[in-house]
């Protein structure tokens, strides 16, 4: 299936003067319902959602699904693939909540889905006749055709240690400014990189996807140092230890 999927979705070069992709009405629903926490996490309003935008979602996702994804430029069909992996995944939360984790959402029919839980495995929509899950998107797409570690920082799981969704879409006019800019707000938020009594504490993220982060301990770290503000760089520079990695699965939901 991903040898279909990476045959049937082959990246444009770098730059191109393809279309610009519609992504209005998800800016209209993340303007209402992502609300900015006191502590720097967006949360989402799936009550709110739920009882106004129903409809506004379904059509945005259904407006992704018919785009001829082959005439974007690269940047574009980054940012489609991005945006459609957001949408799909507030959509499913929407429909099952109230729930305390996207890990009881528990789709896909697979024994892997049964065991640890989550909506990644099932087949969510369908893009150029090809029915496709959150999985294909996140891993035989973004990572296997884009290869570009940022990805990781504007994908969003519906959970509290993942990196923010955003407040606005990601577009291929502003997409490196956007990525880096992702970046910078994830490692330099306790979620992304902590340091705790002397040594570093480190989103699951880095180790889930360390081979993306350059494979080894050291690349990954100086990936992270690109970001970091200033202590986090210095305690990079200095050496400190990982101690551990941490991840916060309760849902995004806003506080009640």
């Amino acid at each position: 299936m991903s040898v279909e999927i990476e045959s049937r979705f082959v990246v444009s070069p770098v730059g191109g003067s393809g279309p610009a992709v519609d992504h209005g009405a998800w800016q209209q629903m993340l303007a209402a319902h992502v609300k900015v926490a006191a502590d720097g996490l967006n949360r989402v309003d799936y009550t709110g959602l739920k009882a106004s935008d129903v409809g506004l979602l379904a059509g945005y996702i259904q407006m992704l699904e018919q785009t001829e994804v082959a005439a974007l430029d690269r940047a574009e069909q980054f940012a489609f693939w991005t945006n459609l992996y957001n949408a799909l995944t507030v959509n499913v939360v929407m429909h099952h909540f109230p729930v305390a984790s996207i890990r009881e959402i528990a789709l896909g029919g697979t024994i892997g889905a049964a065991l640890m839980g989550g909506p990644w495995k099932a087949k969510l929509t369908t893009v150029g006749d090809l029915a496709l899950s959150l999985d294909d998107i996140e891993h035989t797409i973004l990572r296997g055709l884009f290869k570009d570690p940022r990805l990781h920082y504007v994908i969003n799981c519906g959970s509290v240690g993942c990196p923010n969704l955003r407040t606005a879409p990601l577009t291929g006019a502003s997409l490196e400014a956007d990525l880096d800019a992702a970046a910078r707000d994830f490692i330099n938020s306790s979620r992304g990189v902590a340091i705790e009594n002397g040594k570093l504490v480190l989103s699951g993220i880095f180790k889930w996807y360390r081979r993306d982060f350059g494979g080894t301990e050291r690349n990954m770290l100086s990936h992270i140092a690109q970001f970091a503000d200033a202590s986090r760089r210095r305690a990079i520079e200095q050496g400190l230890a990982v101690d551990r990695y941490d991840y916060d699965w309760r849902l995004n939901d806003v506080d009640r």
